[in-house]
């Protein structure tokens, strides 16, 4: 019972440490807006710390493991005993028992761990991040670049832009980027959603619209955003085997709906009304009364 402690105890502390580094990045990347430049350096700097800890913190680490033992009255093996595998002692006996905790589990552990980031964070995924950090409006667009941004569009995105479309985008980001830098609004964003929700409100995304098209799609990016993949999940509850036949405006309504409660609970019935009557009364005469007066009994009847 007491090795089966001792090899409980190293693997728990072995996770724990993993954990304790990793804790930090899925915070992160679980914020509902997560900025692109900072999601890149906290891959960089999270896989750097694991590293670390695998190549100059073993012997800290077995310290804190002797210790927990210690503390818990588990049994401490002979760590210049040969290691064998089970209880028959006819396997292995090759290698030290340090040897076996310090590289098979621990380094193994660690290796798992960076293979998993590695597999998340590869090598295109990163070359679109980086790309992507060209539309990064910080410190009045100083990251701008228009080469890097048509080079993404091109090479990660040629389903969604034509070889014409890639051109005109060219010259769309040359007027941008002298544009944005003076306007009062777009020149003060923060970040890239920030940027795609003020070309919307200032009526320049029909302007730009090849540049919003792809800030859009640089957007679905999970490590850019969580609410893409909220909103896949909020999908299969919203849209269930009762009501599969919705569209798609009255599914991205209600998606809105279910993925931003807290916002919609700030709304008032009566405010919803308000704002349902003017846009009535704008409308021709006799054009819409009766649906006001419907919609007004649905609610009192809820």
């Amino acid at each position: 019972m007491a090795e089966i402690l001792g090899c409980y105890s190293w693997y728990q502390s072995t996770s724990l440490s993993e954990l304790g580094i990793t804790d930090v990045l899925c915070q992160g990347l679980q914020k509902k807006s997560q900025d692109i430049l900072s999601a890149i350096t906290m891959v960089s700097h999270t896989k750097k710390l694991i590293e670390t800890l695998r190549d100059n913190e073993w012997r800290s680490f077995l310290d804190d493991v002797i210790e927990f033992c210690k503390t818990h009255h588990i049994d401490i093996p002979d760590f210049k005993d040969p290691y064998f595998e089970g209880r028959s002692n006819r396997k292995g006996g090759h290698i030290t028992t340090e040897h076996h905790y310090h590289f098979d589990v621990f380094n193994e552990a660690i290796n798992f761990q960076l293979q998993e980031l590695d597999s998340r964070f590869n090598e295109r995924v990163v070359e679109i991040l980086e790309l992507s950090v060209a539309l990064d409006p910080n410190e009045g667009y100083k990251r701008f670049n228009s080469d890097s941004i048509c080079k993404l569009a091109k090479k990660y995105y040629y389903l969604d832009f034509t070889e014409q479309e890639i051109d005109v985008l060219k010259f769309q980001l040359n007027h941008f980027e002298g544009y944005v830098k003076g306007h009062p609004v777009l020149g003060k964003m923060s970040s890239i959603a920030e940027v795609c929700q003020g070309l919307a409100e200032t009526g320049k995304a029909s302007h730009y619209y090849l540049i919003d098209r792809l800030i859009r799609l640089v957007l679905t990016l999970p490590v850019s955003t969580a609410t893409t993949e909220r909103a896949f999940s909020a999908m299969k509850i919203v849209k269930n085997r009762l009501r599969n036949k919705m569209d798609d405006d009255f599914l991205a309504d209600s998606l809105v709906l279910y993925i931003e409660k807290d916002i919609a609970r700030s709304f008032s019935l009566d405010s919803i009304l308000d704002d349902f009557n003017d846009v009535i009364e704008k409308l021709p005469k006799n054009t819409g009364k009766d649906a006001v007066w419907k919609f007004r009994a649905s609610i009192d009847r809820n």
